[in-house]
């Protein structure tokens, strides 16, 4: 063990490494119930997506561990199943087997960047102003999603959104579910999302808004119900270029950038550099690709994994700790099921992470409109629109047209030119 992690050589012991697998198992095991409740909602089974979301994660997080030898757990990530369901899926009318065809595209696309320098130029290409301002409007998004679900923010004929009726009962628990969780937060417990969960879904049982699971513990099935039913010729057929598009770009950087910080604080980059990052990159599009042929939204890597590493997680043991637990996870899906029907529960849960992404808008340097505007647009546009694709597409249409009007044309990389372009193509001659 120590010789295929190298826990001498990276001053850690073995049960320092198990201890950081289960803390970083605690603060993103609230995966396991979101992420399927989601998809659910784009017409997929949700045991099928469960078991995809648990067996993508396992097999792309053991790549991480044993391959890349890092601490670092990647899943489903939030906001991209967002995208998937409530834009792809839901707004433009595609078929989950289609949009799951996308994600199979965008994964094998990624296997290639992954195995090239060019996944660098790409990333370069790309204003740091707009990769913050697309991880704030994802943000944005999900914590829109979430107040919705919970009907916290409601339909209105007049306003288009207005508040809810806050004296519903799902809509209160939500509310205390989510004080719940904030409190847990402000006073740093590991694995407050998953624990504000468990303690949220106690109220709603005692409120009768619950009702006990016929089983608590099943051998897991329903995976055939999403498994291999991808549809890629479809998403040649609807022109889904933009949406393959935007699941790459955002599962590139977020990737890239989620490694590089986690790395950074374990001590691990040399040089500013990220050693061993194909392996790294490797490791999340074959979960992406993997996930897509099981029936689950791309994958990513979880910022939650700098839990681990606070308390000593320093090697790839870490993320095969939390492999082993999430797949203890896959006998309890009568309870995921339960959990994951109650919106109180799970809005929490979309309103607290999407806050947390709001938090690199600080690094935007507002007072240049050339940088500032375009990013704000993508912030604003895509909650507004529904749409992750179309909030991304106008910020980068936007941007080169006000770099070139002020005369800073070598600011702008040819390739951001390239994207510009496609987007401009896209939005204004394609309904998807």
């Amino acid at each position: 063990m120590n010789t295929l992690f190298k826990l001498k050589e990276r001053g850690t012991t073995a049960a320092t490494e198990l201890m950081a697998g289960v803390t970083t198992f605690l603060t993103m095991v609230y995966i396991v119930i979101v992420n399927p409740g989601i998809l659910s909602k784009a017409g997929m089974d949700f045991h099928g997506v469960f078991i995809a979301t648990v067996l993508a994660s396992i097999v792309a997080t053991l790549i991480m561990g044993l391959f890349a030898n890092y601490p670092i757990v990647i899943a489903p990530g939030m906001g991209l199943n967002a995208y998937f369901a409530f834009s792809v899926v839901g707004g433009s009318g595609i078929s989950w087997q289609v949009a799951l065809g996308a994600v199979f595209v965008a994964g094998v696309l990624f296997i290639l960047l992954s195995l090239t320098t060019f996944r660098y130029m790409l990333l370069d290409a790309i204003p740091t102003s707009l990769k913050h301002a697309i991880t704030a409007g994802i943000g944005l998004f999900i914590t829109f999603i979430g107040l919705q679900n919970a009907q916290i923010i409601v339909a209105s004929p007049s306003t288009l959104i207005t508040l809810g009726n806050l004296r519903d009962p799902m809509t209160a628990l939500t509310i205390v579910g989510l004080i719940t969780s904030l409190i847990l937060m402000a006073y740093e417990v590991r694995g407050f999302l998953f624990i504000g969960m468990l303690i949220t879904a106690v109220l709603a049982w005692m409120m009768g808004l619950l009702a006990m699971p016929e089983a608590f513990v099943a051998v897991p099935t329903g995976l055939s119900a999403t498994a291999f039913q991808l549809n890629i010729y479809g998403v040649f057929s609807e022109g889904l270029y933009a949406v393959i598009f935007t699941f790459l770009l955002i599962t590139l950087f977020d990737t890239t950038g989620t490694m590089l910080g986690v790395a950074g604080q374990a001590g691990l980059l040399k040089d500013n550099k990220f050693p061993r990052s194909r392996g790294a990159l490797l490791a999340d599009a074959i979960g992406t690709t993997t996930g897509a042929v099981l029936g689950t939204s791309p994958t990513s890597a979880y910022i939650e994994s700098s839990s681990g590493v606070a308390v000593g997680g320093r090697t790839g043991l870490t993320a095969v700790t939390v492999c082993v637990l999430l797949a203890f996870t896959l006998l309890f899906s009568p309870v995921i099921a339960v959990l994951a029907s109650i919106p109180a529960i799970t809005a929490p849960a979309l309103i607290i992470v999407g806050f947390l992404m709001m938090n690199v808008l600080r690094q935007i340097e507002w007072w240049d409109l050339e940088e500032a505007f375009p990013a704000f647009l993508i912030v604003v546009l895509m909650p507004l629109t529904y749409s992750i694709a179309t909030g991304i597409g106008i910020g980068f249409i936007v941007y080169p047209v006000l770099k070139l009007l002020r005369g800073k044309r070598s600011d702008v990389h040819p390739i951001f030119l390239l994207f510009a372009v496609l987007f401009f193509i896209q939005i204004v001659f394609f309904s998807h």
